[in-house]
C-alpha cells in the first residue's frame, strides 16, 4: 500500500502537543513527513525536553496513523528539542520584590578606596532629611562599614514578629534603617566565606528582615564586579545602579567596567549615573581655591563618553572623613558646602529614578512626584 503525505498530515491534526494548545501541524511541531510505500518518517520539533512529553508525542503519532490511515504502517518518529530563546527585555525587572519597598538603588564602584560607602551613607541621610523613608543594606560582606559610619557598632538587631514569622529588626539611626554583616561579627573577626555562604547571609538580611515601608533602599555593594553583585541582581528587582569613582585614570578604568557590568544583557540594570568623589581639594584657609589632586572632571568626562548621567561631584574635605569615623555622616551638618553638595547630588539621583521609572510599563512603574521642595514617592 502506498501512503499519501496529505493523509498523514490530516491524521496528525488530531494530536495536540502538551503545553502547545494547538494541533501538531498548526503549531509547527511537524517539520516533515516522508512516505515510502507503507513506510512513514515523521520529523517533530518540540519546545520541551521533558522525556514523558517526547514519549507521548511519539506514541500519539504512531497510534493516530495506525487508526486513521493504515493499521500496518511502518512508522519512524524523529524528535528534536529546540527550547525557545528568551531575549532579555529592556528595563527587565529581576528578582523577588520586597513588599513595601518602592525603589532599590545599588551603589557600586569599580575599585576600593573611592569612598563608595561614604557616599552611600551621606546620600541615605540626605534622603531621610528630605522626608523619605530610607533603608541601607550594607552588602560589603568582607568590609562592612555602615555600623561605624552610623555610630551603631555596638547595636544588635532584635527579633520581631511579623504575622506568624520572626524577622530581624533593622538598626535605625538618623532616620535610616540599617542592616550589615558587621552587626553579627566581632570587630577583630574576619569574614572568611565562600560565595554561596555570603549570598545566603545577604538573602537573610534582605528577605528575613522587617524593613517595613521604604521609599528607597540603598545597597552598598562590595568593590569590583563579582559573585556578591550577581547574587544581589538575581535576588532583587534593582531600580537602578549608581557608580562612584574618583577622577584619576586607574579608578575611571574600573568604573567603566562597573557600568559595563550592569549594562550586560544578562543583567540589564539601568545605570542612574556616575558620582565623582574627591573631585578637588579646598583648604580651609583658601576657601575659594580648588586643587585637582587626582585630576580634573575625570568621572564627568567618563559619564559623557559612555552616555550615562553625571550625578555630581563631592570635594575632598577632611571633615567628611572625620564625620564618617565618628559615626555622624557629614551631610547631617547644616548650612555647610558639604550639605549643599550632597543635597544637589541626592536630588539628581532622585530625578534619575523618576526618569527611569517613567520609562517602565504602567503595571511596573513607580511614580515619584516633586512636592514642596523635596519629593514624595508613590506606587
Amino acid at each position: 500500500m502506498k501512503l499519501e503525505k496529505s493523509e498523514i498530515l490530516k491524521a496528525l491534526e488530531e494530536i495536540t502537543v502538551a503545553g502547545e494548545g494547538k494541533n501538531m501541524v498548526e503549531s509547527g511541531a511537524v517539520k516533515n513527513v516522508i512516505t515510502f510505500g507503507d513506510e512513514v518518517v515523521v520529523d517533530l520539533v518540540l519546545s520541551t525536553p521533558a522525556l514523558h512529553i517526547r514519549k507521548r508525542a511519539e506514541v500519539d503519532v504512531m497510534k493516530v496513523i495506525h487508526e486513521k490511515v493504515y493499521e500496518k504502517a511502518k512508522i519512524k518518529v524523529n524528535i528534536k528539542v529546540e527550547a525557545p530563546v528568551v531575549q532579555p527585555q529592556k528595563n527587565e525587572i529581576k528578582g523577588k520584590a520586597i513588599p513595601g519597598i518602592s525603589n532599590i538603588i545599588a551603589v557600586a564602584s569599580g575599585k576600593g578606596g573611592v569612598g563608595k560607602s561614604t557616599v552611600t551613607s551621606n546620600v541615605a541621610v540626605t534622603l531621610a532629611k528630605m522626608g523619605f523613608k530610607v533603608g541601607l543594606l550594607d552588602a560589603d560582606i568582607y568590609g562592612p562599614s555602615a555600623p561605624i559610619m552610623f555610630d551603631v557598632e555596638r547595636e544588635r538587631p532584635l527579633s520581631v514578629k511579623v504575622g506568624d514569622k520572626s524577622k530581624m529588626k533593622p538598626i535605625e539611626n538618623y532616620g535610616v534603617k540599617i542592616l550589615s554583616i558587621g552587626f553579627f561579627t566581632q570587630p577583630n573577626q574576619a569574614v572568611v566565606w565562600r560565595g554561596p555562604m555570603a549570598a545566603k547571609a545577604l538573602n537573610q538580611m534582605i528577605f528575613d528582615a522587617a524593613w517595613g515601608e521604604l521609599d528607597f533602599m540603598l545597597i552598598d555593594l562590595p568593590p569590583g564586579t563579582g559573585d556578591i553583585h550577581l547574587s544581589i541582581m538575581q535576588s532583587l528587582p534593582i531600580t537602578g545602579a549608581v557608580v562612584v569613582s574618583t577622577p584619576q585614570n586607574v579608578a575611571l578604568a574600573d568604573a567603566r567596567k562597573g557600568v559595563a557590568m550592569f549594562q550586560q544583557d544578562s543583567i540589564n540594570v539601568p545605570v542612574l549615573g556616575i558620582i565623582e568623589n574627591m573631585a578637588y581639594f579646598t583648604p580651609d584657609e583658601l576657601p575659594n581655591n580648588k586643587y585637582y589632586i587626582f585630576g580634573k572632571e575625570g568621572a564627568k568626562n567618563l559619564a559623557e563618553d559612555i552616555e550615562v548621567p553625571f550625578l555630581g561631584e563631592i570635594p575632598l574635605v577632611q571633615s567628611i572623613r572625620e564625620a564618617g569615623d565618628v559615626g555622624r555622616p557629614a551631610a547631617l551638618q547644616t548650612a555647610t558646602p558639604i550639605e549643599k553638595a550632597f543635597e544637589e547630588l541626592t536630588r539628581n539621583v532622585v530625578q534619575e529614578v523618576v526618569n527611569r521609572n517613567e520609562s517602565l510599563p504602567p503595571t511596573e512603574a513607580i511614580k515619584i512626584t516633586t512636592m514642596a521642595g523635596c519629593s514624595a514617592v508613590k506606587k
